[in-house]
């Protein structure tokens, strides 16, 4: 199969790699000359890795690759994906099964992200929406070191052709068909990721970080069910597994852009961050949708108080330990929790 990804950074690289790895074609789009020569010429996306690609994988500026593909992978930021993929959607010939990678929420509209894919591509070009995600670093996949992630989907059809496309003896995928659970909790636990970061940057330890993780998942749990998510998916691939890996490794940007924060503040970290981090996107739709719904959401609220009210985050942490002592429950549904 051919497929384009779109998107020359780091994830969409690793994922071409698996798929060359396979057998089939993977073209890289992009938009960086010097990254899709480093490509092409070097076998190497020196921005990100160290380590030489498979030299079967090929980049290209020209988005009509798109003509002939059977797959489309977005493997853009989130902030971007609405803009390119539509360019995208002009060029494609026939229904393709569109994969996307990304993790967040619509800025503005605060729909999740196949919700945004469906509204874009036309129904006559689309055979599905299929989300990639879960426990994962591209440092560790373009290394070809074993991730097992979700292809998440209502289509059972598209789901398997996805787990068939990218399964290998490193790489292992499994189905989930809680579009809603997975896409919420993939994208609410970088919010938790980066309240990890900032404990580790204000000098808190190991204790502290498993009470957040602890906490952050009946926070994840709560919020992704009252939106229609189900309890067991964030015992999974998409709710436990990736709340670990971000919330523990120095590759997540989540958990950096926190850890940064803690030890300099935000200002300092806005000023001079030049990357995209998803989670400070994330944090202000959840705290927005939470406080609408009347869901309880006691570390986003901390973390959108020091990302955009100026809080300092060792009182945001103090404030965490000053709430009410209650009983710990399983309820993770009830709101005052």
């Amino acid at each position: 199969m051919k497929i384009i990804v779109l998107g020359t950074g780091s994830w969409g690289t690793a994922l071409a790699q698996v798929l060359a790895d396979n057998g089939h074609e993977a073209v890289l789009w992009g938009i960086s000359d010097e990254e899709i020569d480093d490509i092409n010429q070097n076998h190497h996306n020196s921005k990100y890795f160290e380590t030489p690609i498979s030299e079967k994988l090929r980049a290209t500026k020209d988005l009509g690759e798109a003509r002939d593909a059977d797959v489309i992978l977005a493997a853009v930021p989130t902030m971007a994906l609405e803009s390119v993929l539509t360019k995208a959607a002009e060029q494609v010939s026939k229904p393709v099964i569109v994969i996307n990678v990304a993790k967040g929420f619509h800025p503005v509209t605060h729909e999740r992200l196949s919700e945004v894919i469906k509204k874009i591509m036309p129904e006559d070009k689309t055979k599905a929406v299929v989300s990639l995600i879960g426990p994962s670093h591209a440092e560790e996949v373009i290394l070809r070191l074993m991730t097992a992630i979700n292809a998440v989907s209502d289509n059972t059809e598209a789901a398997e052709t996805v787990q068939k496309l990218f399964s290998n003896d490193y790489f292992r995928v499994y189905r989930n068909d809680d579009v809603i659970g997975a896409e919420v909790g993939v994208a609410l636990k970088n919010v938790i990721a980066i309240a990890s970061g900032i404990l580790e940057g204000i000098g808190q330890g190991d204790n502290a970080r498993a009470a957040l993780m602890t906490r952050g998942l009946a926070e994840m749990t709560r919020f992704g069910t009252a939106l229609g998510g189900r309890e067991e998916t964030y015992l999974g691939l998409d709710g436990v597994g990736d709340l670990i890996v971000t919330c523990t490794s120095r590759h997540s940007r989540n958990f950096m852009a926190g850890y940064q924060i803690g030890r300099e503040g935000a200002e300092k970290f806005f000023a001079e961050n030049k990357k995209t981090v998803e989670g400070i996107f994330a944090c202000r739709v959840v705290y927005e949708e939470a406080r609408k719904r009347g869901i309880e959401m006691p570390i986003t609220e901390q973390i959108y108080s020091v990302l955009y009210e100026g809080k300092t985050p060792k009182d945001a942490a103090r404030a965490l330990m000053a709430r009410e002592l209650k009983p710990e429950t399983s309820d993770v549904y009830s709101s005052n929790h």
